[in-house]
């Protein structure tokens, strides 16, 4: 049964990847019928395809075309084995604003992140790229958010997410929201020197963070 459901993780893998994106729905109702975890389908299956994905983008073996056909095969994917995850284990009712730190317009690790986080059961609030640090603050104060992951890829405007919590702290909100970063250039000490409650190096990672988070 063990060995069936590894199968089935990697040929979702593979769909993804290979951009089968009608292939894709029989395998996953072939998984669901099969009675394994949907989570286990959506992490180890769709998005493992889809981290591939970036990675071949990332060595421009992949470009943009094929990126946004394998995006839409994992939606695919996602279509049939949303709908059988047990939300009440997977932060139903947690809100996440998410968003590319302003100055910086690489968005492809945060969307990423939001189709794992979503994927997971989060409301995601994604509020894009090159966002201001008053427009962070002024989404969470109006949807009373539980956690904020900024990200960038630029060392330039690592320090705009400082800021973000400096103007968190200056609202007298800063505890009452979690606060993540990541981004090819941020590091954990960094997240330290800043006063942020994580980093993650990845999308996988950056979910097991969240849950940590706002689960525990």
């Amino acid at each position: 049964m063990q060995e069936n459901k590894e199968i089935l993780l990697s040929k979702l893998s593979n769909c993804v990847l290979e951009m089968e994106d009608e292939l894709i729905i029989d395998v996953a109702n072939e998984y669901i019928e099969a009675g394994f975890p949907p989570i286990d389908g959506i992490l180890n299956g769709l998005v493992d395809g889809m981290q591939k994905a970036a990675s071949l983008f990332e060595e421009e073996e992949y470009f943009i075309p094929e990126l946004l056909i394998c995006s839409e095969t994992m939606y695919n994917g996602l279509n049939i084995l949303k709908p059988h995850l047990d939300k009440g284990n997977f932060g139903k009712d947690k809100k996440i604003v998410l968003g590319v730190v302003e100055g910086d317009t690489h968005d492809l690790g945060k969307n990423l992140v939001k189709i794992m986080l979503e994927s997971g059961g989060y409301e995601v609030i994604d509020m894009g790229r090159n966002v201001s640090c008053q427009d962070f603050v002024d989404k969470i104060i109006e949807t009373k958010a539980d956690l904020l992951a900024m990200s960038t890829l630029m060392s330039s405007t690592m320090s705009n997410m400082q800021r973000v919590i400096q103007l968190l702290e200056e609202k007298n909100i800063r505890n009452t929201i979690k606060v993540i970063i990541g981004g090819a250039p941020v590091s954990l000490s960094f997240s330290k020197q800043i006063g942020a409650d994580g980093y993650s190096s990845n999308a996988v990672e950056a979910v097991k963070l969240v849950d940590e988070l706002l689960l525990a």
